[in-house]
């Protein structure tokens, strides 16, 4: 009797008589695939506890990061009300400007874990590995195990990602969700599985909930690939799309339906929006305003007018490149190559189906990026980590698969060639900053090109040997700002991954936004700020507090290698416009405002109200108690309107009327004020009520009218 043997890759192996089913959950996961070789799982396992470990190092040197989004969390801790609506206290005056999908997360880990800084990050954390997963385990469907790891580690070394899966605001379980719809996609994809391409249309539903319709960017090309490729009759692949389609429509819906419908009196005010509507948040604000420039109660957007110049190059550019645009061209090539490598593969192909489907999305994104005229930052890029990553792990396994074909060798030189050359434009940008590593990459690099092109003559050893140069070259500058970026601090609205670099700037180039909004109208004593914060005038950006690894080499401190405003009174620091203390960065809160703030605070709704709520939630943090955003983030929205705050004063909710703030803030009522409603409360309070002093913070009893 003969013993029968496996098929497949295993072809020619016998096959066990009988093998006993794997009870235990830990060893299946510790095995993988039977037909991987021992070595693939455990490297795998291994290097997600590498990401894990390496993003929370140093994870509290941000404090509470961006505060806007971190007072969201406490308040959300705090109170179910808050948690559901996304309100930026629990006394519920007013949401933040997004839906609440990514506070959900964090703040059930500060109702677990209490309010500090590692509550609040290491979610994020957290999705970086889960987003890890899921991009190996869809490289893994076509191709083996070292094209997964490296997809892994582009991923993890690409800058913009080391910092935003490490902050607090909305991007990075944005990126998850995104990236696992694509996965789901492309299961879908292999077997025309209607329940692979729900699941897809409902992670892109849920990335509703955390930015809106940003969210939709890739909906066209999922829906079209599949229509396309799958492996089904034409009709069942429009019924499949159509119905993922109201899957999505669903799972983002539901939430945006019950704000609708509830009553407006009894839920807070949605922040961003000019008449109290999270639809017309949505589609204003948050959508075609972003595209078109035209976001009503926005600081200022444009085409060259405050958000940096559109245009194809825009990923490319000085504040932009070194974020997220190392291994873009040789994606690019990649994936030309790998298209090519497939042109006459049947119309089911699920290796080509792969390409298209990470390929696509990654250029819907960056031609919506690179000509939006709305509000533009680096740190949105971090969209395009997810797409780029795979890119590269297909693009090079199959290259590699291939080198036999004549043209397969060239391409892998030319996307070498481009990425040295590409690595040494980026480094050259960022003066002083390790000047030796710039020609490593491109001396490194062009050697390694050069092996690649000539592969097939080399040796196995050489063959590897120069495998392994271009990865170590090709990821050396990406590492290094990694590095740099993990090794720091990061507080504040609008924050950049990296050293600091020629004719870069923050906020897409915006002007005058060199380190962050100064005015702040509390001082810390002895430089130090709220429970973590930087001190006035010195958020909205890097915070240098170099801790190992790569610090940034001019031995500065301050954002972006520039020089630390931390021995700078309040109000002194640089600024956009240096009149908008307050709005991105908030403000460091004095011992004796904290005491005067938690002074009876339980008898209020709301222990002070203070005009923008970067200003706000610097108070809420502090003292954890709630605290009124008049006018939501920008201080221009219409909300309360100086009627609703008189009755909220009579009735004995508000304490404190915190003096200064966003950019609605004072008597002038600030650029874009919308119809002046902060102005015309702060207006109000400083006539009728006794103005009292802490620390350097001006501040209103509203329980003590003058007279």
């Amino acid at each position: 009797m003969t013993t029968p043997t496996l098929a497949g890759p295993l072809a020619g192996t016998p096959a066990p008589a009988h093998r006993a089913p794997e009870r235990s959950l830990v060893r299946r996961l510790w095995r993988g695939r039977p037909e991987d070789p021992r070595w693939a799982r455990p490297a795998f396992l291994g290097a997600l506890l590498v990401l894990g470990a390496l993003y929370t190092w140093n994870l509290t040197a941000s404090g509470y990061a961006n505060s806007f989004y971190s007072a969201a969390v406490q308040a959300g801790s705090r109170s179910w009300k808050a948690f559901f609506f996304g309100s930026l206290d629990a006394g519920n005056a007013i949401t933040v400007d997004k839906p609440p999908g990514a506070l959900w997360p964090m703040a059930l880990s500060v109702r677990l874990l209490g309010l500090n800084s590692f509550a609040v990050l290491f979610p994020q954390v957290l999705m970086a590995v889960a987003t890890a997963g899921v991009l190996y385990a869809s490289v893994r469907r076509r191709f083996p195990a070292p094209a997964g790891l490296l997809t892994v580690a582009v991923f993890a070394l690409t800058p913009v990602a080391a910092l935003m899966f490490r902050f607090n605001n909305p991007d990075a379980a944005l990126a998850l969700l995104m990236a696992t719809a694509v996965y789901c996609a492309q299961r879908a994809l292999e077997k025309a599985g209607t329940k692979w391409l729900l699941l897809a249309g409902a992670a892109v539903g849920l990335a509703f909930l955390v930015k809106t319709l940003q969210a939709f960017l890739i909906l066209p090309v999922l829906a079209l690939v599949h229509v396309a490729l799958a492996p089904a009759p034409l009709r069942k692949r429009v019924g499949q799309v159509l119905l993922a389609g109201l899957v999505t429509v669903v799972a983002g819906g539901w939430w945006v339906a019950v704000v609708e419908l509830w009553p407006a009196s009894a839920r807070p005010y949605i922040g961003g929006s000019q008449n109290n509507s999270f639809l017309e948040l949505t589609f204003g604000y948050n959508g075609l305003g972003r595209i078109n420039g035209e976001e009503t109660g926005s600081v200022g957007g444009g085409q060259g007018g405050g958000w940096g110049e559109t245009g194809w190059d825009r990923m490319f550019g000085s504040n932009i490149g070194g974020q997220i645009s190392w291994l873009i061209p040789a994606a690019l090539i990649l994936l030309a190559a790998a298209l090519l490598a497939t042109r006459r593969a049947p119309r089911t192909d699920g290796t080509r189906a792969a390409f298209l489907l990470w390929g696509g999305s990654l250029l819907i994104t960056v031609v919506i990026f690179s000509f939006m005229q709305g509000i533009f930052h680096e740190y949105y890029t971090v969209a395009l980590a997810p797409y780029v990553a795979p890119l590269v792990g297909m693009g090079a396994a199959l290259l590699w698969r291939e080198r036999g074909r004549a043209w397969a060798p060239p391409a892998l030189a030319a996307a070498m060639t481009v990425t040295a050359a590409w690595g040494y434009v980026l480094l050259d940008r960022a003066s002083g900053y390790h000047p030796w590593l710039r020609w490593a990459v491109l001396v490194g690099g062009l050697t390694a090109a050069l092996g690649l092109l000539f592969v097939n003559r080399l040796g196995r050893r050489l063959a590897l040997g120069a495998v392994a140069l271009s990865c170590a070259t090709g990821l050396a500058g990406p590492a290094a700002y990694s590095l740099t970026t993990l090794g720091e601090g990061h507080t504040g609205s609008i924050v950049t991954a990296g050293p600091a670099v020629a004719g870069g700037g923050m906020g897409g180039g915006r002007p005058g936004a060199g380190g962050g909004p100064g005015g702040a109208p509390d001082g810390a004593p002895d430089g130090q700020g709220q429970q973590g914060q930087p001190p006035a005038g010195q958020g909205g950006g890097t915070v240098r507090r170099p801790a190992g690894g790569f610090p940034s080499p001019n031995g500065q401190n301050g954002q972006n290698g520039r020089p630390s405003r931390q021995n700078q009174p309040p109000g002194e620091g640089g600024g956009m416009g240096g009149g908008m203390g307050g709005l991105l960065a908030g403000a460091a809160v004095s011992d004796e405002a904290r005491e005067l703030l938690e002074a009876d605070a339980g008898d209020y709704t709301w222990a002070a109200a203070a005009v923008g709520s970067q200003n706000a939630a610097s108070y809420q943090l502090a003292t954890g108690e709630p605290v009124m955003a008049i006018g939501g983030f920008n201080g221009t929205d219409p909300s309360p309107t100086l009627a609703r705050f008189r009755q909220y004063v009579a009735e004995g909710r508000v304490h404190w009327f915190i003096a200064g703030g966003g950019g609605g803030a004072g008597r002038g009522g600030g650029a874009g004020a919308a119809d002046g409603t902060s102005a015309r409360i702060s207006a109000w309070v400083e006539e009728n009520f006794t103005e009292v002093t802490a620390g350097s913070a001006t501040f209103y009893d509203l329980t003590r009218p003058k007279g």
